[in-house]
């Protein structure tokens, strides 16, 4: 098991930001690609952005493009999504991700961390 511990998420109004935080305790992840994936009541688990581990390589789903910002700093052991202009269609559970291998797709990612709560309101 990867320890991924999320913190960051609460509750705020549509077009506000919100920086969720992912640290690893005890483990470097300094060599693996990271993510984020959120998942909303009633629907799947769905990818939102990715990092390579040099922080260099950055993806986005096209519904965060623009206005969620994947880094991470590896010498904090820590992955950040600052996340800005807020849609109430964001709310949602916000998990950490570690791929164990190259991530060709999001069902790659095999380590997830516990989750933190997202909700934005109207």
């Amino acid at each position: 098991q990867v320890p991924l511990v999320e913190s960051g998420g609460g509750s705020v109004q549509a077009g506000g930001s919100l920086r969720l935080s992912c640290a690893a305790s005890g483990y470097s992840y300094n060599s693996y690609y990271m993510g984020w994936f959120r998942q909303a009541p009633g629907k799947e688990r769905e990818g939102v952005a990715r990092i390579a581990p040099d922080g260099r390589d950055t993806y986005y789903a096209d519904s965060v493009k623009g206005r969620f910002t994947i880094s991470r700093d590896n010498a904090k052991n820590t992955l950040y999504l600052q996340m800005n202009s807020l849609k109430p269609e964001d709310t949602a559970m916000y998990y950490c991700a570690l791929s164990s291998r190259f991530p060709y797709r999001w069902g790659d990612y095999n380590y997830f961390g516990q989750g933190t709560q997202v909700t934005v309101s109207s």
